[in-house]
């Protein structure tokens, strides 16, 4: 089954579950955050790799990424909109266009989630380095639910916030199983990559 979907292009990407504060500027997304405000639904974010965020030419996307909710929303110190996502599931984007003012559409098939996994023992590590630092990751990670022993959740956040380079967190988006996530994390913080 597919839907339409709106888009927004950011060099950097979201996983399920996981938090994205966004400033908002932009006409077209402004006009976004509304429409999503009053009808309770969300937007994807797909890694941007060609053209720029303020889209002042056509964008060329990753093919998977992740619709997200608005779960808050403040005025900036500097007068912005400040809005935080939570992600939820993901998709693929089947056909995109841009709209009139600049806003990117696509047609999207979602894709399944994973089942809960439960961290197997020789994996327990990733966990307890996550566990560690949490605590450090500032206020939108700290409004997480913590679910330690489910690999998705780990996985997720860990391709979150361990230091890669952005390609290789889409790759791991892009991995359907959490347990294929967790083991080229392992590789990550092991450096064996």
């Amino acid at each position: 089954m597919t839907r339409t979907l709106p888009l927004f292009p950011l060099g950097s990407l979201v996983f399920p579950g996981g938090p994205l504060p966004l400033r908002i500027f932009e006409p077209r997304y402004v006009n976004l955050v509304k429409r999503c405000m009053q009808t309770d639904s969300g937007f994807g974010v797909v890694l941007l790799f060609r053209g720029n965020e303020a889209g002042t030419a056509e964008a060329t996307t990753a093919g998977i990424g992740t619709e997200v909710r608005i779960i808050d929303f403040d005025r900036l110190p500097d007068g912005l909109l400040g809005i935080t996502c939570r992600g939820q599931q993901r998709f693929r984007i089947l056909r995109a266009w841009r709209e009139a003012d600049g806003l990117n559409i696509a047609e999207v098939e979602d894709l399944p989630a994973p089942p809960i996994i439960t961290i197997p023992a020789d994996l327990r590590f990733m966990a307890e380095i996550l566990e560690r630092v949490m605590p450090e990751l500032g206020e939108d990670y700290a409004a997480l639910e913590a679910r330690y022993d489910d690999a998705q959740w780990v996985s997720c956040r860990l391709a979150e916030v361990l230091a890669m380079e952005t390609f290789e967190r889409q790759a791991l988006l892009e991995l359907d199983d959490p347990l294929d996530r967790l083991q080229m994390l392992v590789k990550k913080v092991r450096g064996d990559d």
